[in-house]
């Protein structure tokens, strides 16, 4: 049966296999063996609690402490390391809640300029494999490797050992791989041995592997999705084998044929390359409630610098701007804009928001402000020559770009706008 050394990402010829069995190279006992191990090749990587990974890189005194990334005590947990993780804490948990579980952890403020820097690396490594990579988020993606082996010389098994050893040789960051023969199993075996894991789930296997699996295995089936379908008796895949095709329809509609298919392990969805990014968008939770206006206008610029940050970072423009608002009983507020032409310029973005901010006819106290950019395309500087009309627009767009530039060399607080003290 194939097997491979995961510490070194080498093909091995075992004897025998059994769990004491080393690699004969390194010595190390984190061998894969899989009857379809060298056949499988739709990947989905996971970077292993991606932002707090980073700055344990960039601070190693972090290395064995519980790191909580995220806002104040109002704020929610953006990621957690294993090590806080093991004490309950999980991504979107309430900061407060985070804190009991784990009073000692160490709260580092997000750093997204950083992330996207080695999130950039990461992403040059894969396509060093293959064209056929889908990011979903900065630090997970899909990988078609199909054709690959001739260019490589070796299976696709073997080169993503290599691509998470140099991800923790070259940047410090560890990833977790999910390998089988389409992206909705690969995505669900990238979760099974986190962190540094190497799953697979092979064709033989789909069938028996799923049987008793909860249907909230399903990537996008969220608790109220989860309730409808335990309405009708629906909790394992189990269950969804019994219903006919046109009855899944019928009741859940486009929906139902989706879970028709992954009930029986199918998923036709190609791996894309260019798979467009819908909206860009960033909130934050404050410590105490608050109807201050100089709080809020705080708090939306250095929401607008980091939208427009992300934006510039994937080479996007946005025609519509979203302001989003939470009172204190948790009721939303949405409001949006369209834009004559497209934008990434923090200074734009933040003039939409405060626009629809001043005019939004609601009462505080508020306890999260955010705000968005959507119908993304790929920049143009069709903006440099939009709004010429607008004073000092030129000047406007030069200086953001020459305060993009000192941020850049000197770090993200080298240059700030007095409104972003507020």
């Amino acid at each position: 049966m194939a097997s491979l050394c995961r510490e070194c990402a080498r093909a091995l010829e075992l004897p025998s296999q059994t769990k004491a069995a080393r690699c004969p190279y390194c010595g190390s006992m984190r061998i894969t063996t899989h009857e379809e191990l060298f056949d499988l090749k739709i990947a989905h990587m996971d970077c292993d609690a991606f932002y707090a990974s980073v700055e344990k890189r960039e601070n190693p005194e972090l290395a064995d402490k519980p790191v909580i990334i995220g806002g104040g005590r109002r704020g929610v947990v953006s990621t957690a390391c294993y090590i806080a993780r093991i004490r309950g804490v999980r991504s979107a948990m309430p900061m407060f809640q985070a804190l009991k579980l784990c009073p000692d952890a160490v709260i580092v403020k997000p750093r997204m300029s950083l992330y996207v820097e080695v999130s950039r690396e990461i992403r040059k490594m894969m396509e060093s494999l293959t064209p056929a990579v889908q990011p979903l988020s900065l630090d997970e993606a899909f990988l078609d490797l199909t054709g690959t082996q001739r260019l490589h010389g070796a299976p696709p098994a073997i080169m993503l050992a290599r691509l998470v050893k140099r991800m923790k040789e070259e940047l410090g960051v560890t990833g977790s791989i999910g390998l089988s023969h389409n992206k909705f199993l690969a995505k669900v075996a990238s979760d099974l041995d986190k962190p540094r894991g190497f799953s697979l789930i092979g064709q033989k296997e789909t069938a028996d592997f799923l049987r008793d699996k909860p249907v909230r295995l399903i990537w996008g089936i969220g608790p109220s999705a989860q309730q409808s379908l335990e309405k009708v008796g629906i909790r394992s895949f189990s269950d969804l084998l019994r219903w006919d095709r046109e009855e899944l329809v019928t009741r859940f509609g486009s929906t139902g044929e989706r879970l028709w298919h992954l009930a029986r392990g199918e998923d036709h969805r190609r791996v894309s390359a260019n798979e467009p990014v819908k909206s860009i968008s960033k909130e934050t939770t404050f410590n105490e409630d608050t109807a201050d206006p100089e709080v809020l206008d705080g708090h939306l610029w250095r929401l607008s610098v980091q939208v427009a940050d992300r934006a510039k970072a994937r080479n996007l423009s946005g025609r519509v701007v979203t302001l989003k608002l939470k009172r204190i009983d948790h009721s939303s507020i949405t409001r949006r804009h369209k834009l004559r032409s497209p934008t990434h310029m923090a200074d734009t973005i933040y003039s939409e928001a405060r626009a629809l901010l001043d005019h939004a006819s609601v009462l505080g106290p508020f306890r999260l402000i955010g705000c968005g950019l959507s119908e993304l395309c790929e920049d143009s500087g069709a903006e440099s020559q939009s709004d010429l009309l607008a004073p000092n627009h030129a000047q406007r767009i030069n200086s953001e770009h020459a305060t993009d530039a000192i941020r850049a060399r000197f770090g993200p607080d080298a240059i700030l706008k007095g409104r972003a003290l507020r």
